[in-house]
């Protein structure tokens, strides 16, 4: 039983179980009922998803130094107690359920699903 971190809007992989869109706001012009049949997500979870205001940090980021600020500031939003209590609930989840977290964003290395792998790691999660 693992975690994968996907793109949403991408095929999904074998066995990659319930996909969680961790992202702020649905896809544009997709109509919910099609949100899982175009492979975008099953459960829609922005608890998890960036601010509005760290997402511009890091949408805006060109260099390390901005990204690590906007890492700094993602990560202290998921300190906080409710983004936390997920955090620990999905790495429990992974070891016994396949599902999947995921963004829309094309480079994986400057998508705060980056940083969600690392949070999920750290809490002990089983990580493709």
């Amino acid at each position: 039983m693992t975690v994968n971190i996907v793109r949403l809007g991408t095929e999904r992989l074998p066995a990659e179980g319930l996909r969680i869109g961790t992202v702020r706001r649905p896809p544009r012009g997709v109509p919910k009922a099609e949100f899982a049949t175009q492979n975008w997500y099953d459960v829609w979870y922005p608890n998890l998803a960036p601010s509005a205001d760290a997402m511009k940090t890091g949408q805006s980021a060109d260099n390390e130094r901005d990204w690590a600020n906007f890492k700094k500031k993602y990560r202290s939003e998921m300190n906080e107690a409710d983004a936390s209590r997920s955090l620990d609930l999905l790495a429990a989840l992974s070891h016994s359920a396949d599902f999947s977290v995921g963004c829309y964003c094309a480079d994986e290395a400057r998508c705060h699903r980056s940083v969600l792998r690392e949070l999920l790691v750290e809490r002990g999660a089983l990580i493709v």
